[in-house]
Formats: structure tokens, sequence, C-alpha cells
């Protein structure tokens, strides 16, 4: 018996009931022949992780603007924490960890440079629209390739995880569930952190209800939440968590929003308007002048829009390749 099949039969023999089996995957829209080793989650994960579009999250913003501190998250710091938190509630409900982790790791890869504040302005130039989950999934479906072809060639369990990672719409997986509510878990929880490190607010801000409820340090309320989820979501079909974890996940949410999202002293009006600018003067020069895109994205304009490809090409770019794309492009030069 070849190891995967060895893995999948245990699959079956450890796993709940409720649990995404990797031999019963929806499969991918381009038929393969399996791998003697690995999963089809697994070989998922394997793609995300070795994609360019994972490597440049290592230079995309967070929250706070160009930070200069060597210990404030970065959206791939985020995204193993995202990882680390589901597959620790993945693995006490006896849920597919691969599946789980492929999801977690695959979530963001859409995200623009600067954060939300890059993707808001896309949304605001781009006639379509944007949304980051929307452009994960491009991402993994057209603009990072396999083997030649377009497109990572995901599973369809972690195709949808990654689309409905965030807004309305839920994972039809336990496993793209968990993964919705440890991203939300893991980002008002370390932005607190970061915001604590940066000055922004103290500890002593907190809102008291949620402090008392959940715990004082960043652990503890991490803890507090994963324990309730998995309290709340065992031999159960879908994942849930308490009224009170709710409660104070909102509370804290909110605190946030109010205190260091929309801080002026977290992002300064000077610094959004240069973001701003970064960001429309790149779209507009390249929606000008489409054959300096590069070349593989330059070569799907035959099938769709300069205007998706000039979306694609910008969302794509990290903070800095941005900032300095911008000055090569825009910045006076000295004799």
């Amino acid at each position: 018996m070849i190891i995967r099949e060895l893995r999948e039969q245990q699959e079956y023999e450890i796993l709940s009931p409720y649990a995404c089996k990797a031999a019963e995957s929806r499969g991918r829209a381009r038929e393969e022949e399996p791998c003697e080793l690995r999963t089809a989650f697994q070989r998922d994960r394997d793609r995300i992780i070795h994609s360019k579009a994972f490597r440049r999250l290592m230079h995309k913003t967070q929250v706070f603007l160009a930070p200069e501190g060597d210990h404030f998250r970065t959206r791939l710091t985020h995204t193993l924490e995202v990882s680390q938190i589901a597959r620790t509630i993945a693995r006490a409900l006896a849920l597919n960890e691969d599946l789980t982790e492929a999801i977690a790791l695959g979530h963001d890869l859409g995200h623009t440079p600067f954060g939300h504040n890059g993707e808001k302005i896309l949304n605001d130039i781009y006639p379509g629209g944007f949304k980051h989950n929307e452009q994960s999934l491009r991402v993994v479906d057209l603009l990072e390739e396999h083997h030649g072809e377009r497109g990572m060639n995901l599973t369809m369990e972690v195709r949808d995880g990654i689309l409905h990672h965030n807004g309305k719409g839920v994972p039809f997986t336990l496993e793209g569930q968990i993964v919705k509510t440890a991203d939300r878990i893991a980002y008002i929880n370390h932005d607190i952190d970061d915001a604590i490190r940066g000055g922004v607010i103290t500890a002593g801000m907190l809102p008291r209800e949620c402090v008392k409820e959940l715990g004082k340090s960043h652990g503890a309320r991490i803890d507090y939440l994963v324990k309730d989820m998995i309290r709340e979501s065992d031999g159960k079909d879908a994942i849930h968590m308490s009224e009170a974890a709710i409660s104070a996940m909102g509370e804290l949410r909110k605190f946030m929003f109010e205190n260091v999202y929309l801080n002026e002293n977290v992002k300064k009006a000077s610094d959004l308007q240069y973001v701003e600018n970064i960001i429309s003067s790149l779209y507009n020069y390249f929606c000008e002048y489409p054959s300096k895109l590069p070349q593989d994205l330059y070569e799907l304009t035959a099938e769709y829009s300069v205007e998706e490809m000039v979306k694609d090409h910008v969302a794509g770019m990290t903070d800095r390749f941005a900032i300095n794309l911008y000055n090569d492009l825009f910045m006076p030069k000295g004799w």
C-alpha cells in the first residue's frame, strides 16, 4: 500500500464523521494523477507554500503602514498565526488538519499592498470593485502557475474555504468554517498586541468586561476563544462559539476600530494620501501603457480586460515594490 492510500484510510479511522476526508474530495477543475505520498489536501498546502504569492506576503502590511519595528505583524505572520490557531481547533475536534492548514495558508494571497487601505482604494478605482477574498481565489485559479498551466488547480474544498473566509458566505466544510473564525481571533488579538507595542493604546484601555471575560494577556484571550470554539463545536455538524465569546469578540473589534484601525496617529492623513497616490498612479499608468505589464499578465489581456489585469498586477505588489516603482516612474530624478 502506498503512503497516500494509508493516510486516506487512517482519516476514516481517526477523524470525526463530520471531517472532510481527502478521499472524498469534490476534486479539481483539471483531473490529475494522485500523488503516491500526499493526499489531495497536502498537495494543495504544498502548492500554496511554494507559490510566489505566498512569499510576497512577507512584505505586505497588516495594520501599521511601513512599520519600522522588527516585531510588528505582516500579512505573512498573520497567515501563520491563523494557521496555528485553526490547526489546534481542527486537531481537538478530530477534523482534517491538512485541509484546514491549506485554507489558512491561502486565505490572504490576494491581499493588496498597504493592507485594507490598499483594498479600499482598488475597490474605488477598479470598475468591477475589489474584495481580497475574491482576489485570493483568482490568484490560485489563474495568476499562479503549476507545471506550465494557469492556476494551482486546487481542490474545491480549499478554493471554497479561501473564497468564504470572510463576508457573509459560509464554507461548506467545517475546516473552512474554523479558518473563518480563526482569522478573526488572530487579527483582533495580534492587532491589540501590535497596537500596545506601538504605543497607540495601553492594556488598561481595553474594555473591562472583555478583559474580565477573555483574560488580560494576548495568550489568555486566544486560549479562551480556542477552547470556547472547541467546547461549543464538539460533536456538531457546524462550528460554533458561545454567546459570551461572540459578544466579547464583537466589543474588542469595535474598540479596535475606534481606537486603532481608524486612529489618525496610526494612519495619518498624509500617509493615507501617499498610499492613495501610489496605488491610483500605478493603476492609471498601467491602464495607459498595458504593454508595460509583466509579460505573463500582458498576454492575458487577450482574454481579460486591461483594467482587470492591471488590478491583478497592482494587487499582487508588496508595499516596498509599489513604493519603489512609484518613485521610479513619478518622482523627479537627480542629474
